[in-house]
């Protein structure tokens, strides 16, 4: 068995380093290396895993960061549960992307849920998320829970009026996941909602992405009667920060306001970042961002 480390393009010296001249030009994001646990090229991307000294066990897809575990439960937390609060009874659930196995974890929380689905193009990322995240993965075991391996598209088309909320937890818009942020998905996703469905959509960053982010606005409004912009806070992503739309086929739903709730007790043994005040608060934005997106 050999003992050789492994070595990867973005860590120079000990540090992992995350650049992009495309999607954050003039500026990296750099991770201290413990150790690399994994890599490989998948059918579809560069998989890596690290430990890092700080952050715990960190996936980059194609150079990017995912998720690392000290701070993932931001992210997957506010994209389930802002979209989750947000629907009066969600039984069917499904994830578009999500193959960490985090967004998952936190739709299980919810008792009202009969069916978890997932559906991801790369049975790469939900093997070594299983091996080397299991926090976030653990949900893959749950009895609620159903894994389709393959193209959302074709699995949105093969589900018409079928979810009652649907979650897409997606890279950035290059390469695979680029047709994701397109006004044909969108309709797609409509048309695979029930009557009073509600999506959340990863939806970059404000502070470095705001035209990506008021165009995707205009392809929501298009789609859906109600599309909202929220945010939260989160480290090891591009500003420290990470935004969501958050859109309803019912055109009297208000997103900005839970519509079910749970207990202060109840929500500190849930959640560790969400609850009852940050959803409300997560919509509002700076004054320079909401002329942008004329709310």
């Amino acid at each position: 068995m050999s003992t050789q480390q492994i070595t990867h393009p973005t860590i120079v010296d000990g540090w992992f380093r995350e650049i992009s001249d495309t999607m954050w030009p003039g500026q990296a994001m750099t991770l201290k290396v413990d150790k690399v646990l994994h890599h490989e090229k998948s059918k579809y991307q560069d998989v890596l895993v690290f430990k890092s000294t700080d952050y715990g066990n960190v996936l980059v897809l194609d150079n990017v960061i995912q998720a690392t575990e000290r701070d993932e439960f931001s992210y997957q937390e506010m994209i389930s549960h802002l979209a989750l609060n947000s629907h009066p009874n969600p039984k069917k659930v499904l994830v578009i992307g999500g193959g960490d196995g985090g967004v998952l974890r936190e739709i299980v929380k919810h008792e009202s849920i009969e069916e978890a689905w997932l559906c991801d193009i790369d049975e790469a990322v939900i093997n070594v998320s299983k091996k080397y995240l299991p926090e976030m993965s653990a949900s893959y075991s749950h009895p609620k829970v159903k894994t389709y391996i393959g193209d959302g598209f074709q699995f949105l088309r093969d589900y018409q009026n079928t979810f009652d909320v649907i979650i897409t937890d997606s890279s950035d818009p290059e390469g695979p996941a680029e047709s994701l942020f397109q006004e044909d998905y969108f309709k797609l996703l409509n048309s695979a909602l029930t009557e009073k469905g509600v999506i959340t959509t990863q939806a970059e960053s404000m502070w470095i992405h705001l035209p990506i982010i008021k165009e995707l606005k205009n392809v929501c409004n298009n789609v859906f009667p109600v599309a909202e912009y929220a945010y939260t806070t989160i480290p090891t992503y591009p500003t420290g920060q990470i935004g969501f739309m958050v859109c309803s086929k019912d055109k009297n739903a208000k997103v900005k306001k839970p519509l079910r709730e749970v207990t202060d007790e109840e929500e500190s043994k849930l959640y560790r970042y969400y609850n009852k005040r940050i959803h409300e608060a997560s919509f509002v934005l700076p004054t320079w961002v909401q002329k942008e997106l004329g709310n």
